[in-house]
């Protein structure tokens, strides 16, 4: 068999080629001056001009046309059969294969080509071309300031803009950024909004490369780990559906709403299962549902977020936030409306057995809550205006926490590339990056994204992109310096000493106020009973106690200030008696220096 490979040259590279060379200049046309046109001008003399000693520029603005592309996929099926045989039929193909292999040219053909396999097989295997020479080399260290420069803005193409409310990377290299659009503000949703959302080519911001169309504006989108043509999906409505990009914008199923959650769905993760298809959903109406894509009829579990333990869905918490860390896959979190954080285990074997823990510090809902990938006992919590690290065995208090600040906190996530490294981001547009190693009164580096509220956040598996989605549905993807994505020397040793520090140090301070309120237990224990009493009325009601101390300290104030006053004015009129005391004394010194004074002089 002849092998034939066929050289391809593009077509401006054929022709002869331009040459320019210099030359002399040539006249070409010789215009005589109109001594007629004299009479249209007056003489001006003199003259005055002003010059500038300098080269004059001229600036122009061009608009070039935007150059827009589009992708395109393509399936290969097997082929090359003859019309007659159906290659889904086996036996056609069985009795095909056999006529094949008979004829005289198959076993030639076959030998010509195992010689070219051979040879190309003996080549690869002659050197390996990833070969990493350097890989025992140290890289050094060196110390740059941190940064990070915006690589690409994708802007929502409806009139109507609605916010970014979640983002997820694409698990095959993270070439694609899926963005859920929708409207979070009640009420506030226009009857000609769009309830499409967009995966982006994180290279081509012009144009979405595919659309998803759901029956209600996603709140929550994300890629299936394990295959990244289907993306699980949460609905405004409740209803949860996932999407095969292989089959089309539409989704291919969807709960039923009878079924569904009742309001938003604000989290939906993928389980780590043998199958790949089954995923949990969290909803403020206070229900965690667990589903299987194959059949999305009804949840194959539910549980009802009770802080009570009772299982009633009127004392039920509103879910926000969850997490699920497949090394842990019994166990998962949520975040609740409440500020509160509930550590559940799936496995237990009744509903109150299942709510595990439950950690108590935010004053506002729990916009945000993760694991850090480092370490599993330790987790992130973002809500109000702080941002607190947590560990599994402190339930009083979190370990540590940043300052509060002047505007409101949306979203955060750990460093995937860092331990010590989270983000977080707020309602004034800000994204902060904060480096617990480095410093932890303040951000390592704090960027002004945009001038409206960041909604969400999320970062790419080797921690070099992050993307953030702002108000009116701008997703800006950021690259950050080497220093911020690169492990540092001796930092997981480093962070672990940190966190058991702190740990240790809440785990004393604990001790010390459960021993401060068993003694005072005891002392109350042995007061009288009109005290007691007093004070089981006090406990029962908290409002007017925390009234009665308000006006209290008001009327104290008050009294303060009036003692405060009636002293400043006794000391003012003292002043003015002492003042009028020494006007008095004067004239009757001047008074008897006259009298004394003799009649001549």
């Amino acid at each position: 068999m002849e092998i034939v490979y066929v050289y391809t040259k593009k077509r401006n590279e054929f022709g002869r080629q331009c040459n320019f060379s210099d030359r002399p200049a040539e006249l070409h046309v010789d215009i005589l001056p109109d001594e007629s046109l004299l009479q249209n001008f007056i003489e001006k003399n003199p003259v005055d001009r002003g010059t500038q000693c300098v080269q004059e520029m001229s600036e122009h603005e061009v608009n070039t046309e935007r150059f827009e592309t589009d992708t395109r996929g393509i399936n290969h099926v097997e082929g090359g059969w003859p019309k007659d045989v159906n290659p889904q039929e086996v036996e056609q193909v069985l009795r095909f294969r056999k006529k094949v292999e008979k004829d005289e040219m198959y076993i030639t053909t076959i030998q010509q080509l195992g010689n070219v396999m051979e040879h190309c097989i003996r080549q690869n295997n002659a050197i390996d071309i990833y070969e990493d020479y350097f890989a025992d080399l140290d890289v050094e260290q060196t110390e740059e300031t941190p940064s990070a420069k915006t690589i690409n803005v994708f802007r929502d193409p409806n009139e109507v803009k609605r916010s970014a409310t979640h983002l997820s990377w694409d698990p095959d290299g993270a070439r694609k950024l899926a963005v859920a659009y929708s409207n979070l503000e009640f009420q506030r949703s226009s009857s000609n909004s769009s309830f499409d959302s967009y995966i982006w080519d994180i290279e081509n911001p012009n144009k979405p490369e595919f659309t998803l169309k759901p029956v209600s504006p996603l709140v929550c989108l994300e890629y299936n780990p394990k295959d990244v043509h289907v993306l699980i999906g949460g609905c405004y409505n409740g209803q949860v559906a996932f999407w095969d990009t292989r089959k089309g914008s539409q989704a291919v199923e969807m709960s039923p709403v009878e079924h569904s959650h009742h309001d938003p769905v604000y989290k939906t993760i993928w389980l780590q299962s043998k199958t790949g298809t089954e995923c949990f959903s969290a909803s403020t109406d206070g229900q965690v549902l667990w589903w299987d894509i194959r059949k999305l009829g009804e949840p194959t579990e539910k549980l009802i977020m009770d802080p009570t333990k009772k299982g009633k869905i009127e004392n039920a918490q509103g879910v926000l936030a969850l997490e699920y860390e497949s090394t842990i896959p019994t166990k998962f979190m949520v975040g609740t409306e409440q500020g509160t954080i509930i550590s559940c285990n799936r496995k237990a074997k009744t509903p109150a057995e299942k709510i595990v823990a439950i950690y108590k510090e935010h004053i506002g809902p729990v916009y945000s809550l993760q694991r850090n990938p480092f370490f599993p006992k330790n987790f992130l919590t973002v809500g109000d205006w702080t941002a607190r690290i947590w560990s599994e065995d402190i339930r009083e208090s979190s370990i540590m926490w940043t300052k509060h600040h002047m505007s409101y906190m949306t979203d955060g996530c750990w460093s995937p590339a860092r331990p010590a490294v989270f983000f977080t981001t707020k309602m004034d547009g800000t994204l902060d990056v904060w480096d617990y190693l480095f410093k932890q009164s303040d951000p390592t580096l704090s960027l002004q994204v945009c001038d409206e509220a960041l909604h969400s956040l999320r970062v790419q598996d080797q921690g070099r992109l992050i993307a953030t989605g702002s108000h009116t549905g701008t997703t800006t993807l950021l690259e950050l310096s080497d220093g911020l994505c690169t492990m540092q020397r001796n930092e997981k040793a480093l962070v672990t000493a940190m966190f058991e520090r702190e740990t240790k140090r809440e785990k004393i301070l604990e001790s010390r106020q459960r021993e401060l309120r068993l003694k005072r237990a005891g002392q109350s224990a042995l007061g009288d009973q009109d005290e007691e009493e007093t004070g089981a009325i006090e406990d029962e009601d908290p409002v007017g106690r925390a009234e009665a101390d308000f006006f209290a300290i008001i009327n104290a104030e008050k009294k303060k200030h009036e003692q405060a006053k009636a002293k400043q004015e006794a000391e003012s009129a003292a002043a003015a008696a002492i003042m009028e005391d020494g006007e008095n004394e004067e004239e009757k010194q001047d008074e008897e220096k006259i009298e004394e004074t003799p009649v001549g002089q």
